[in-house]
């Protein structure tokens, strides 16, 4: 029964910690495949492994100097980057939906579209995604093995089936991409984002909660809220409302700006 209990445990912690992690690089990995540029997932793998390192490194530093408790406001400022980057890049591609518009630059795209700058915040997002969730997964682990005797094979066995989970689902996500339309691609993975975005704001200020620096109220708040894995406090709804108010608002002045440039040329013309 034990063995069973430190197999689920292990599964869960590996699975729930890495799944957020791996939707949002096997989303950049899948967007980056459709739109014909495999050539460019290399930085986004490179900033993922970079991330699995520097976990490590940061768990060594929290079990070493903090007895194993994670810092509150370091996360928190981890958190707001990683959400400023992923709202950015959702953006991006919500600019670059027009299949036909897309297209024309494929071939430009190593130069314009898919430049420097492009490819280095994708990078940056997969890093931060992995390096927000692996550090505390490496010392739930290690706070888990130092509980059941060390990592032994009910374990291990935990992690490795997690393992191959979260790869199903990664192969699952580029098989799919590759059988959408672009348009698709591009509006999934936005949104993607822009959710996952939201739900990184609503951490961060769980974090300055947990510190008290920000109060926390939540009485009349929905259930499904917080079943969504969002932060549940007016707090944070408040804030995540006003950026989908803005984000609409933008979206609004985009789809404006055409319109009104289509409805002055007639009266140039006459």
């Amino acid at each position: 029964m034990a063995d069973g209990s430190t197999f689920a445990q292990a599964f869960t912690i590996l699975f729930r910690e890495g799944l957020e992690a791996m939707l949002v690089v096997a989303a950049l990995a899948a967007f980056l495949r459709r739109a014909g540029a495999a050539e460019k997932i290399r930085p986004v793998y490179a900033g993922a492994g970079l991330a699995v390192l520097a976990s490590f490194g940061l768990a060594w530093v929290f079990e070493t100097f903090f007895d194993g408790n994670h810092n509150d406001l370091i996360e928190a400022g981890v958190i707001v980057v990683a959400a400023a980057l992923m709202f950015t890049m959702s953006g991006w591609l919500f600019l670059r939906q027009d299949p036909a518009a897309w297209k024309a630059e494929i071939n430009r795209m190593a130069e314009r579209a898919m430049g420097a700058g492009t490819v280095l915040s994708l990078a940056g997002i997969a890093f931060l995604a992995v390096f927000r969730e692996g550090a505390e997964t490496v010392l739930f682990l290690h706070a888990l093995a130092r509980t059941v005797g060390g990592f032994d094979a009910s374990l291990l066995g935990g992690l490795v089936v997690a393992a191959v989970a979260l790869a199903a689902m990664f192969v699952a996500m580029q098989w799919l991409a590759l059988r959408l339309p672009l348009r698709p691609v591009f509006l999934l993975t936005s949104a993607f984002l822009f959710v996952m975005g939201l739900r990184l704001v609503g951490a961060a200020i769980q974090e300055l909660q947990e510190q008290v620096l920000v109060p926390v109220h939540n009485d009349g708040v929905p259930d499904f809220v917080t079943d969504l894995g969002f932060n549940g406090s007016w707090e944070a709804l408040i804030v995540q409302g006003a950026i989908v108010l803005c984000a609409l608002a933008w979206m609004l002045m985009r789809r404006s700006r055409p319109a009104a440039g289509v409805a002055a040329r007639p009266q140039v013309s006459a």
